[in-house]
């Protein structure tokens, strides 16, 4: 029996139990991981909530650094004693040890730590294909970042600021202007006070970015769309402010003739290569100080209702851990 958070039905933080659950048996190809810190994300909320339905009672949790403590009879990939994270499916990484396909692990360098490794494994990955992959960042480009002091926000605009691209941020509140700063982004808007696409195209002079990434949804939607560039791209990656509820490709895309994606981490992380590649990106941007990550808090793995508590009054500042 190990400790771990669970969920019977969708709500707030109070659907969160902390309880004993029985670890099943190892199929052949997977493996049994001691957990030593747990990242969290906003992803999980959408999943507490049923924003991303999944069937319940249900594990939460996507993310996880451990070491690898048993491994079935057909594991090839990992030996007893490695230390892996991931960010995937199966959900449940909420837990003090964790059963996990060998092909959804990655091993973890040494010179990164355990609460590092689960704070940049799930926002690292998607950070790196926003900028490499889905949309290809040149350091010529001019980009727009909606939540810029938020998790993936600061993170990201490290990592571009490294590639040499202008970075424009928002935020929602005056407090998180330095925060935004202080990582990468060159100018910053408070969206909550200032009509941010009047604002970027000032700043762009009247030509509009070349990409926006746009994790908020609904409340920032219509003027992203007014201050892309002509055949700029628009990646909507995310809806913390609630999903936009319809695209009308000639009306909100055939006038700039818009590129429009909907990316996320499963599909840039679907094959073990591009998972590996994806990790290792990461991990050598961090290895290299193009990122760097400083814990803002920890929680014990029995505070998650805490945590998400505190998410949702948005005082989490920086990179958040659940200790097992």
């Amino acid at each position: 029996m190990v400790k771990a958070i669970k969920i019977e039905q969708f709500g707030g933080p109070e659907v969160l139990e902390f309880k004993e659950i029985e670890i099943p048996k190892l199929n052949p190809n997977e493996v049994l991981v001691n957990n030593k810190s747990v990242g969290l994300n906003f992803i999980d909320v959408y999943h507490r909530t049923g924003l991303y339905p999944i069937p319940t009672p249900s594990g939460i949790g996507l993310e996880a650094c451990g070491v690898i403590e048993e491994i079935g009879s057909e594991v090839t990939m990992f030996k007893v004693g490695d230390r892996v994270s991931h960010a995937s499916m199966p959900i449940g990484a909420y837990a003090e040890k964790q059963v996990m396909p060998q092909e959804k692990l990655v091993l973890v360098p040494d010179g990164i730590s355990d609460e590092v490794a689960s704070a940049i494994t799930l926002k690292g990955m998607t950070c790196e294909y926003l900028l490499h992959r889905a949309y290809e960042v040149k350091k010529t480009d001019t980009i727009l970042f909606h939540a810029a002091a938020g998790g993936v926000g600061q993170i990201f605009c490290q990592w571009a600021k490294a590639i040499g691209c202008t970075i424009i941020g928002t935020v929602g509140s005056d407090e998180k202007i330095a925060i935004a700063k202080k990582n990468g982004a060159h100018h910053v808007i408070n969206y909550s006070t200032e009509d941010f696409s009047k604002k970027v195209l000032e700043i762009t002079n009247g030509k509009g970015v070349d990409a926006v990434y746009d994790g908020v949804g609904v409340k920032t939607f219509e003027g992203s769309l007014a201050c892309i560039k002509l055949r700029g791209t628009f990646l909507s990656f995310g809806n913390a402010s609630g999903a936009v509820a319809s695209i009308d490709p000639k009306k909100h895309l055939a006038p700039k003739a818009i590129f429009f994606t909907r990316p996320s981490v499963l599909p840039y992380t679907a094959t073990r290569e591009e998972l590996e590649h994806s990790a290792k990106m990461v991990f050598d941007a961090v290895l290299t100080d193009k990122i760097k990550i400083d814990i803002f808090k920890q929680y014990a793995l029995s505070e998650a209702r805490k945590a998400h508590e505190d998410l949702a009054k948005r005082i989490l500042t920086g990179p958040t851990v659940l200790i097992p």
